[in-house]
């Protein structure tokens, strides 16, 4: 934690405007999502004049939004990013937090001011514009776009998670905006029905197995991904579904089917489905997950060390130790062992196996509070 970040050089005058945000420890009760930081953010330092006829009046109307990539590959879905919408031309913007050493974070650009269409779902090939901004929303982006790791090209699209937005500014904007509902509304309505439906089938068979099923399923896509692009076919996935009991009507399952597979090459990101038919958690869990990975892989690799979890997990507070029903290190080594069961290799765990643990913990606990103090107690973020 900074109290200030470095100055980012923009090419573009239109963008070398002030940009601040305010502090503040106020959690939004609809979102339950903080900023990324909580102290005093400024992207742009330099005061300058524009050159065109755009006032710095009219660039103001922006709305501010935090966001994460969505990837099982921990430096990527760790990266911290903040974005801006501005209203007047329905661009945005997005930049990427960067930490070096200790004590020094600067700004980079990630994604460079332009105007952007949406490239998956209903929405593909429509620009962006504020409705489309919210907690939970996904946008997509082709990865020729940002400014992205060769690793990451490798990947035609580039989708990332809203985490946080500035309510007050989107209340406000949208107040003056006139925009117009559509049908597309309507299906993306009927898309969430189509996969409510699903999951509530499911919640019953995952309420008492959670952990085991998610953990277990994520390891079992991973094997029949021969290829390594995280795409499986219809096939795979009824397999796996059979395999781990969670077999869904074949309505249902071919009604999914068709959200999924939009753009009709037979094959969908299993991330993909598994958050399609399971669910996932809510974003204000996420966090949490992100935090304490982060925590533990100090050395930004994606993966971290078993023997560093062990050395990191905290069992004294657990309740089973505080009431004597167990030692710590029973409770330490029944949580590696779970782990364990996961992890594609017997030495470490990746983010993606890190967090698939906590999506079938997730699903186990219902209070959001709960579920915070069962990762904040053993990992001490």
């Amino acid at each position: 934690m900074i109290d200030h970040l470095s100055r980012a050089v923009i090419s573009d005058p239109e963008q070398n405007l002030a940009i601040e945000r305010r502090e503040s420890d106020h959690i939004l009760p609809d979102s339950k999502m903080t900023p990324l930081r909580f102290r005093k953010r400024t992207l742009h330092e330099t005061k300058i004049r524009t050159h065109s006829t755009l006032t710095e009046n009219v660039l103001s109307h922006k709305l501010q939004f935090d966001g994460r990539i969505i990837s099982r590959n921990g430096r990527d879905a760790c990266r911290e990013l903040i974005g801006f919408f501005f209203t007047h031309d329905q661009s945005l913007t997005i930049y990427e937090y960067r930490q070096f050493g200790k004590n020094r974070t600067i700004v980079l650009p990630f994604i460079q001011k332009s105007i952007y269409s949406h490239q998956c779902g209903r929405r593909k090939g429509k620009q962006y514009r504020l409705g489309d901004f919210y907690v939970g929303a996904t946008l997509t982006f082709l990865s020729s776009d940002a400014s992205l790791p060769e690793n990451m090209k490798e990947n035609t699209f580039l989708k990332l998670r809203i985490t946080y937005i500035d309510q007050i500014a989107l209340d406000s904007l949208k107040t003056a905006s006139m925009e117009q509902e559509d049908d597309i509304i309507i299906q993306e309505t009927n898309d969430r029905l189509v996969f409510k439906a699903i999951q509530d089938v499911l919640k019953e068979k995952l309420h008492k197995r959670g952990v085991r099923i998610l953990t277990g399923l994520g390891k079992y896509f991973q094997q029949l991904d021969k290829e390594g692009n995280g795409l499986l076919d219809k096939a795979d996935f009824k397999q796996a579904l059979k395999v781990f009991h969670l077999e869904v009507s074949e309505k249902d399952f071919e009604s999914a089917w068709l959200i999924l597979d939009d753009n009709g090459n037979g094959k969908v990101d299993y991330g993909e489905f598994k958050r399609g038919i399971i669910g996932e958690m809510n974003e204000y869990r996420k966090s949490y997950v992100r935090k304490a990975f982060m925590k533990l892989d100090f050395n930004k690799t994606g993966s971290v060390p078993i023997i560093n979890i062990r050395k990191c997990y905290c069992a004294k507070k657990h309740s089973q130790v505080i009431s004597g029903h167990s030692t710590e290190e029973e409770i330490k080594s029944s949580f590696l062992e779970t782990l364990k069961v996961a992890c594609s290799k017997s030495d470490e765990v990746s983010y993606g196996e890190f967090e698939d643990y906590y999506e079938g913990l997730s699903i186990e606990i219902i209070d959001d509070e709960d579920f915070v103090t069962v990762l904040r107690t053993p990992w001490g973020i």
